[in-house]
């Protein structure tokens, strides 16, 4: 196995867009919320970027790659990148090892920066950077060896994943509506209404999140080469049925469509596709991305209403709902001549073992999730305050928690 210097160049690159996705999230999340809260949302996602960088290099990788234990978690020996050599290793055959940690490690920066659209308002920051913290190594970094992971339990299972459906959206959006349950409603809720303060914001972020998408599911071909171009037009076309299903919810129920709908309905169509990228024919793709936006906002205007669930930013609606959909749809339409990594066609060609092979990983990925954070907030309750007070919320957690303003001299949406 030889480096290639084509491919190498190319995940480098799909790297540097991953990354450029936590900041684009912080933008999407940041402009949704009041001004008063603008700053602590942004830092939400932006600290992450530091949190977990140090801890994928310490002990992430390792664990989440490293030899398998049990095909749940990895092992302690490639702790700081030891043993790491800059030759093609167990995962990729045609770049650095170091590289495919590198990139990988970008999954493990966004991943838990999604869950913090649910807690937006209420959280105090110091308990935040704790459960993230602590969620990276209880459900991260197992759900990336039992889906990634070599000898992984869901791979063995036959389950697929090709850019994170499971091991991002579903975990994420679960673990960010069990978070936003513990946690409680912000001051107000279902009586105040709560209006996004800056909608360029969340089109800059939006827009950003499009462009990163093609490094986070092309890149994931792990080459420059034909299913990397694959990954890419699926990537798009779902987003853009995404988007233009949304706009049409809206002109049918409300007469007028939105950009705030346009921008959602665009990341629902990438979270529906990261799953099945690289194993669904693109015309398939068509019908992912047209359904993920009716389903996402059934979720979001219905059964969040229904529950009186708080979560803030919808991240559980998008991500979750999106991720399951997405995870479903592979076992529908995969086609193993795409990418031999799936060892079963989807549903629609006559096969049902993927199909339930995807289901019981995406039950297996909802429960993993929801009993790590549940267990994780449970513990943190008993030896912190992790919700900021009444009069701290009022006043906003910009000024509460990090005694800073985005806006100094401006009055207005709160």
């Amino acid at each position: 196995m030889e480096i290639n210097y084509g491919d190498t160049a190319f995940i480098l690159i799909s790297s540097a867009f991953v990354f450029l996705m936590t900041p684009a999230l912080a933008f999407f999340y940041g402009g949704m919320v009041g001004r008063k809260n603008v700053l602590n949302t942004l830092l939400s996602s932006f600290f992450i970027c530091g949190l977990a960088s140090v801890l994928w290099v310490a002990i992430g990788y390792s664990l989440a790659f490293g030899s398998d234990h049990g095909g749940i978690i990895g092992s302690f020996e490639h702790i700081f990148f030891n043993g790491l050599t800059g030759d093609p290793g167990t995962y990729c055959d045609s770049i650095p090892d170091t590289l495919f940690a590198t990139f990988q490690m970008m999954f493990a920066i966004i991943t838990p920066a999604l869950i913090t659209g649910s807690l937006v308002g209420r959280m105090r920051f110091s308990a935040l950077f704790i459960f993230i913290a602590i969620w990276s190594v209880v459900v991260y970094y197992p759900l990336a060896h039992m889906v990634w992971g070599d000898g992984g339990l869901f791979a063995k299972l036959g389950a697929v994943d090709f850019a994170g459906g499971n091991v991002v959206h579903i975990s994420s959006g679960v673990s960010g509506l069990v978070a936003c349950i513990m946690l409680g409603r912000r001051r107000g809720h279902g009586m105040l209404s709560y209006k996004p303060h800056n909608i360029p914001f969340v089109v800059l972020g939006a827009a950003l999140l499009w462009f990163g998408w093609f490094g986070f599911n092309a890149g994931s071909a792990l080459g420059a080469n034909s299913l990397a171009v694959h990954a890419f037009i699926t990537t798009n076309t779902s987003a853009a049925m995404g988007l233009l299903s949304w706009l049409l919810i809206e002109k049918i129920l409300h007469g007028k469509p939105t950009m705030l709908g346009a921008a959602t309905g665009a990341v629902v169509g990438l979270v529906a596709i990261t799953p099945g990228a690289g194993f669904v024919p693109i015309w398939a793709a068509f019908i992912i991305g047209a359904l993920v936006s009716p389903i996402c906002y059934f979720f979001m205007s219905v059964v969040k209403t229904k529950f009186g669930y708080d979560d803030s930013l919808d991240a559980f609606g998008c991500h979750g709902i999106g991720g399951v959909w997405g995870g479903i749809a592979t076992g529908i339409f995969t086609k193993a001549s795409i990418n031999d990594v799936a060892r079963w066609n989807g549903l629609i060609y006559g096969d049902v073992k993927l199909f339930l092979a995807q289901i019981i990983s995406i039950i297996a990925t909802i429960i993993i999730a929801a009993v790590g954070t549940f267990v994780i907030i449970s513990i943190m309750k008993l030896f912190m305050k992790i919700r900021v007070t009444e009069a701290e919320e009022a006043n906003g957690l910009d000024i509460s928690e990090h005694s800073e303003s985005a806006y100094p001299s401006f009055t207005g949406l709160d």
